[in-house]
């Protein structure tokens, strides 16, 4: 026991030795702020401080650590859900804190820089946590990506995709589609958009990998990745 820690009275009934128990325990009995045994308890190591609260996954609710899904795009602070491919690229696996929540967005700390997550648009399909929690992941998906082959790796290192990719690479290099425009995750087409107004479709065979992007040309040759180009 660390006596140095205790308040004078309670210093003193320590220095008892093996009454120090009974006499913390007395000590405490005569004062009335509500919690002071808890605390004095703790303070000797008799006791555990109460639990911080924890959210739906079981972990401390805030501040959560975590990383990038996936390449993400932001506009001066604001990261949303649809996750333009024109604007500047935050690289799958940067490290990412969640602080707070307000209406619809999240605070948070991206590579230690203050940052703003916002869920405009899926928000009638999902809630705020949910979304957040597929953005900002528990396991760093670095390791995973350079398990991929080379070109795909690189392609993930552009924010493009690249035939033949399967759903979940796809998802590293461009984000998650809009859950108001998509239903499912297992859908044959997914659509997307590399800017508010430039519109591109994912297609996937019935194993989940990509077949083909469709779409105006201007879009699709800025976020599909040619090998050697």
């Amino acid at each position: 026991m660390d006596n140095n820690n205790l308040p004078a009275r309670l210093r003193r009934c320590a220095a008892i030795g093996p009454l120090a128990l009974a006499c913390i325990l007395l000590s405490v009995s005569v004062q009335t702020h509500a919690g002071i045994l808890r605390d004095v308890m703790a303070s000797v190591g008799l006791a555990k401080p109460a639990p911080a609260p924890v959210g739906a996954d079981g972990q401390p609710a805030f501040p959560r650590q975590g990383y990038a899904c996936c390449d993400l795009h932001y506009d001066k602070d604001w990261i949303n859900d649809g996750n333009y491919a024109e604007l500047p690229m935050i690289p799958a696996g940067t490290p990412i804190e969640v602080l707070s929540y307000g209406r619809q967005r999240a605070a948070v700390k991206v590579d230690g820089k203050p940052m703003r997550l916002g869920h405009d648009y899926g928000r009638d399909q999902e809630s705020l946590d949910a979304w957040v929690n597929k953005i900002v992941i528990k396991d760093d998906p670095r390791g995973r990506i350079s398990s991929y082959p080379s070109a795909i790796q690189e392609a993930i290192r552009q924010g493009k995709v690249m035939i033949g990719m399967s759903r979940d690479q796809v998802i590293v290099a461009v984000g998650y589609p809009l859950t108001s425009e998509n239903v499912s995750l297992d859908a044959a087409q997914w659509r997307m958009w590399r800017s508010s107004h430039g519109e591109y479709q994912l297609n996937f065979s019935r194993d989940g990998h990509l077949t083909s992007v469709t779409g105006d040309d201007s879009v699709t040759n800025l976020i599909v990745f040619q090998p050697g180009r």
